[in-house]
């Protein structure tokens, strides 16, 4: 498979194919004011290994730095993010689109399109109110990617929501 040229229903394929974590006690490691933690995933038929990542900005001032995603590792060991959760800590454009938001939680997807134009394959992105932390974010990846084996909460209602 090569993981550049694939079609969005492919990608979206990877994406909802059933898959359970196989490390779910990783640990965190600290690089640069930020904790991560990657998690080693494989298909429930054995046929795609993944890594499920996560990222906190510990820097102060900065909780809404954060960013999880999953990405698809190919049997040569590159690799293909084929989506990223990521806090409202930064404006977000869609190069292609010419679409802009500011400083709202969003969502990256790889697609066929930004792929073909040589741009980064998840540089798309719709904003959501799913969630507003890294904990939140992760339950949404994990719910949306059918991801078993790592135990998530999503984020607590709010009764002020960000507008």
């Amino acid at each position: 498979m090569d993981l550049t040229q694939l079609t969005d229903t492919e990608l979206a394929g990877l994406r909802k194919m059933a898959k359970r974590v196989l490390n779910p006690k990783a640990r965190i490691t600290q690089k640069e004011g930020t904790d991560q933690r990657d998690y080693k995933i494989v298909s429930e038929i054995g046929e795609h290994d993944f890594i499920l990542y996560t990222r906190q900005n510990t820097r102060p001032g900065m909780e809404d730095d954060f960013s999880c995603g999953l990405r698809i590792v190919h049997p040569n060991g590159s690799t293909l993010t084929l989506c990223r959760y990521n806090g409202p800590s930064h404006r977000h454009r869609n190069h292609l689109e010419g679409g802009e938001f500011l400083f709202k939680p969003h969502i990256h997807r790889a697609t066929e399109r930004y792929m073909q134009a040589d741009r980064q394959p998840e540089g798309y992105a719709i904003e959501t109110d799913a969630f507003r932390t890294l904990k939140g974010a992760l339950h949404c990846l994990v719910k949306d990617c059918a991801i078993s084996g790592l135990d998530t909460e999503p984020d607590a209602p709010t009764l002020f929501p960000v507008t």
